[in-house]
């Protein structure tokens, strides 16, 4: 219901738009990225283990920043046996219950699980246990992408919530 409404878009779908395309762009960093090992490992024989890191985090960077844009988009993975066969009143209510009962409690459990463990990240100023790995910050800079995916999936939301009920409401 949201990529294909026609209603006005909400501050936090614009904030999630822009994250998810500059996200997109990870993606080719991460193609870039991937050429260079290769071009590295087997033409000189050689490699960086931070590199190969990088990748790794590249690629959960665009899962836990994409989450939101992807919700947005109304491209997530959804059973449609019954939704798409709903009026769009039938499908605001399930969208409405599903943000209520299933997106908002998820993201405070996640970043109330992810909370200690980033914490713990920037308290002992963690860097990659493998010699030649990510230097600090990145680790717990990345880590906290831990706690900025749920954050950024409950105002996707909020912004879902807000437009079920304006169709709810028959605007």
């Amino acid at each position: 219901m949201a990529a294909g409404s026609a209603v006005q878009r909400t501050v936090i779908d614009r904030v999630n738009i822009g994250i998810g395309r500059a996200t997109a762009w990870l993606t080719l960093a991460m193609v870039i990225v991937s050429f260079v090992i290769v071009v590295i490992r087997y033409v000189f024989d050689s490699g960086f283990i931070w590199l190969q890191e990088s990748l790794t985090w590249m690629h959960a960077t665009v899962f836990m920043l994409g989450a939101a844009y992807t919700m947005q988009r109304d491209e997530h993975v959804r059973v449609d046996i019954f939704y798409r066969d709903m009026s769009r009143k039938k499908q605001a209510i399930v969208d409405l219950a599903g943000v209520i009962f299933f997106v908002l409690p998820l993201c405070c459990f996640f970043a109330y699980e992810a909370l200690d463990y980033v914490a713990a990240s920037w308290n002992i100023r963690e860097v990659s246990l493998n010699a030649g790995g990510l230097p600090y910050p990145l680790l717990p800079l990345l880590k906290s992408m831990l706690l900025v995916m749920p954050l950024l999936v409950a105002l996707q939301g909020v912004s879902l919530a807000l437009l079920s009920l304006r169709e709810l409401k028959g605007r």
